[in-house]
């Protein structure tokens, strides 16, 4: 029940983010325990002015093709597995649509399972 939210600078084609959202969901059904069709996932482009990042930051040299990724999800993963899954992540993007693995900044937001209302009203796990 994850909830996927990917900032970038603009101008990307629509080819490049299709690859990011495939590469993030096959990450999260191989690595991090989502179900299959378990996929919502939002991208934002953001003007020059509106995307502001340290180029340096824990010695990582950044560039401006960084996507930041930000996921809301359950509370219920192992270290190992948010490990597992932040390389997994890093892999797949680095081959499509062809990040640096330097590029690719991950955020997990947890939650609690009552905390999601996935439509009609209802909290489905709670």
């Amino acid at each position: 029940m994850p909830l996927v939210r990917v900032a970038l600078r603009r101008g990307k084609s629509p080819q490049h983010i299709a690859a990011i959202r495939n590469s993030i969901y096959r990450a999260m059904t191989e690595a991090f325990n989502v179900p299959p069709n378990d996929r919502f996932i939002l991208v934002q482009q953001h003007e020059a002015e509106e995307f502001d990042y340290d180029p340096n930051y824990l010695d990582i040299a950044r560039t401006d093709d960084l996507v930041i990724i930000q996921i809301a999800c359950n509370n219920t993963r192992t270290v190992e597995q948010k490990k597992a899954f932040y390389k997994r992540v890093a892999e797949l993007l680095s081959v499509e649509p062809g990040l640096r693995p330097q590029d690719v900044f991950i955020n997990l937001l947890e939650t609690s399972k009552e905390n999601w209302s996935f439509g009609n009203g209802m909290a489905q796990y709670a």
